[in-house]
């Protein structure tokens, strides 16, 4: 179960991705620490690792040496990576049928309930 939760995390990140370009700091982190009670430093270091290759490469070397990064992190990272290849390509589906308009206020909408779950969690 714990499997198929991290590829959908994935998933929805790569589809907000594709739609609004964020990903790692506003989706993976937040969900690794309401859904899995995840600490911020090892959600941060596990979505580092999801992003290693295009962006995080510098950032988990730094957590590892700092030992804020585990095995289970590695793995979490790269199942979520997973789920971001495959979801950024609906997400960018999702996004050029809507107006500019429109993707802007949902853009807004999402980090406004993110904003609310982290503020009372």
């Amino acid at each position: 179960m714990q499997l198929i939760i991290m590829l959908c995390i994935g998933m929805v990140a790569g589809v907000l991705a594709g739609m609004f370009g964020v990903g790692g700091g506003l989706i993976i982190v937040p969900a690794l620490v309401l859904i899995f009670g995840m600490t911020q430093h090892s959600a941060v270091a596990t979505s580092m690792m999801a992003l290693l290759l295009p962006v995080g490469l510098l950032g988990v070397m730094e957590y590892y040496r700092c030992g804020k990064i585990t095995t289970e992190n590695i793995w979490f990272g790269l199942i979520i990576a997973a789920g971001l290849f495959c979801g950024a390509y609906f997400g960018a589906k999702i996004a050029t049928n809507l107006s500019s308009e429109m993707l802007r206020k949902t853009f807004a909408i999402f980090i406004g309930i993110v904003a609310i779950h982290l503020w009372f969690k």
